[in-house]
């Protein structure tokens, strides 16, 4: 089942990013907005979010191995890591409503955030499961590893961050390289 909602995420996703890219190159995004999103500290807090699909992994090991209180401590790890990307994507939020880059305010405010925005509020619904998964395996629901939740909450947060390295890509890299 979690494959068929990643299956469909990813169809909105596709669909979100290829609407960023043709406002890029035929509304035309003002170069000055382009050039206010901060690639540098994004990055940083993007190595963050790549971190967790790290330590999630490394929970899914422990957890298939019976060892839960590594589980435990590499969820809240995740969790953590999760937590400060999305700080850091509301921390650029910040910035860009100060330097007047609003949602309503433009094609590439629009754009930017609608993109931007839908994949942190999957980062934050990931958060939330994971929590609860985190809040289930102290309560002694993991004690056995026969139970296939952890895996298949796997699959939706390698997913969230699959789905990061193309947002990223095409809305801080490549706008680098190009005349948008």
């Amino acid at each position: 089942m979690m494959k068929l909602v990643v299956g469909t995420e990813a169809m909105f996703f596709i669909s979100l990013i290829m609407a960023f890219v043709y406002m890029a190159y035929n509304s035309g995004f003002e170069p000055y907005q382009v050039k206010a999103l901060d690639i540098k500290t994004t990055g940083i807090f993007t190595l963050f979010l790549f971190a967790s699909s790290f330590t999630f992994w490394r929970a899914e090991k422990n957890y298939r191995k019976g060892k839960i209180n590594n589980l435990k401590t590499w969820l809240i790890a995740t969790i953590i890591l999760g937590s400060i990307f999305l700080f850091g994507q509301g921390k650029e939020y910040w910035r860009l409503v100060q330097d007047n880059i609003t949602l309503n305010g433009s094609v590439f405010g629009t754009s930017f955030y609608t993109l931007t925005g839908f994949h942190g509020f999957h980062v934050f619904v990931g958060l939330i499961i994971l929590l609860i998964i985190l809040i289930m395996s102290f309560l002694g629901d993991f004690d056995k590893e026969n139970s296939t939740v952890v895996s298949t909450v796997g699959i939706y947060w390698h997913f969230v961050d699959v789905v990061w390295v193309f947002v990223f890509t095409v809305v801080y890299v490549l706008p680098k390289f190009t005349n948008t």
